[in-house]
């Protein structure tokens, strides 16, 4: 049984990467509920020996050596004693075998489960810490189950070799988007949780970060430090405006993301389903920045006001309506992307 043990924990350690030291461990604990079940009363004095050079397992029970019998479980006469140890008396402990094969049908249950249970805990523990570094990071998965009645996604992630299910939620879906069961997708990590029950990775398509992450993989310049995107706003499914910026004064930072013929911006529109992508330059001058974040349309001028957070833009009159956009989307993304509020007025209205 000893060899079949530790031929079992090194299988496990192999295929499933469990420690042996942890798995030693359960075993330990294993053998300890199992003797509880049938020695109760003597779990305080037992000990497991494992001798890993030899693929040993020794279980003993310390008692001592008394003169009358009081507790069977921790005490031993000096006759019976001397069968394990011949010079004894009085007063000293001696080390019982514990013969494991002898144990109860319940005993050698309860120890199954306990080893079972610590199999079950490590690879949780594994797949929580795979998953969990790769917090805000994004992850390709496949669509599994789609609950209708619940507005929710099954999609089942991997990462190098652990495997779970995420849940992608409702409000973390893009709307107008129709996913299929077997649709292969890109989804951002949000965050992971350590429930008892396994982790629970939160994962999300509408979040800003998938689409910083999706133009990291696109853009080496972003990758290298040479262009840092600087802010994201985003209305998913619809339209997203992203700041950029380039610490090189050689490379341009909307070129480098819009790439040769376009092809790195199409890559990252394409995996968004046609969501549209204003890439504007970042600029510490804040009139500057507020300007460009309007785009496509025309700036005539940006005058900050008093309090520090707002702005009061004047625009071409036909310029106006693109301006602020559809439902006001333009407007609306550019202030959050430049956390300013942005107060429009046509050329017009201004002269007046």
């Amino acid at each position: 049984m000893n060899a079949e043990f530790f031929a079992a924990i090194n299988e496990l350690e192999k295929e499933k990467g469990i420690p042996k030291k942890y798995m030693i461990e359960k075993i330990r604990q294993a053998l300890l509920a199992a003797l509880k079940k049938d020695n109760p009363g003597s779990e305080e004095n037992v000990f497991v020996d494992v001798d890993e050079s030899k693929s040993k397992i020794d279980m003993y029970i310390r008692k001592t050596v008394v003169e009358k019998l009081t507790n069977p479980a921790v005490e031993i006469l000096p006759d019976e004693a001397k069968r394990y140890s011949k010079r004894v008396s009085v007063g000293d402990t001696v080390n019982i075998p514990v013969d494991t094969k002898k144990f109860g049908r319940i005993a050698a249950q309860a120890a199954k489960q306990v080893i079972i249970q610590g199999i079950r805990e490590a690879e949780r523990s594994m797949v929580y810490e795979e998953f969990n570094s790769k917090e805000h990071e994004i992850l390709t998965g496949t669509v599994a189950h789609i609950d209708e009645a619940k507005g929710s996604i099954t999609i089942n992630i991997t990462s190098n070799s652990e495997y779970t299910e995420a849940i992608l939620n409702q409000n973390e879906q893009v709307p107008g988007e129709n996913l299929k069961e077997g649709d292969k997708i890109k989804v951002y990590v949000v965050e992971v949780k350590k429930l008892t029950s396994g982790p629970q990775v939160i994962i999300s398509r509408t979040h800003p970060g998938l689409v910083k992450r999706l133009f990291e993989l696109e853009v080496p310049e972003i990758v290298d430090g040479t262009v840092q995107i600087r802010s994201i706003a985003r209305e998913a499914g619809s339209r997203t405006k992203m700041a950029v910026f380039s610490q090189d004064p050689m490379v341009e930072p909307i070129g480098a993301c819009v790439g040769p013929k376009g092809g790195r911006v199409s890559a990252v529109v394409n995996e968004l389903r046609g969501e549209k992508i204003d890439i504007v330059k970042y600029s510490d001058d804040p009139a500057e920045y507020v300007a460009a974040a309007l785009a496509p349309s025309d700036v005539v001028s940006v005058h900050l006001l008093e309090d520090g957070k707002s702005c009061r833009v004047i625009v071409p009159d036909n310029q106006l309506s693109l301006a602020i956009g559809k439902e006001g989307q333009n407007v609306r993304l550019a202030a959050r992307l430049t956390g300013y509020k942005i107060d429009i007025k046509p050329e017009s209205e201004a002269v007046q």
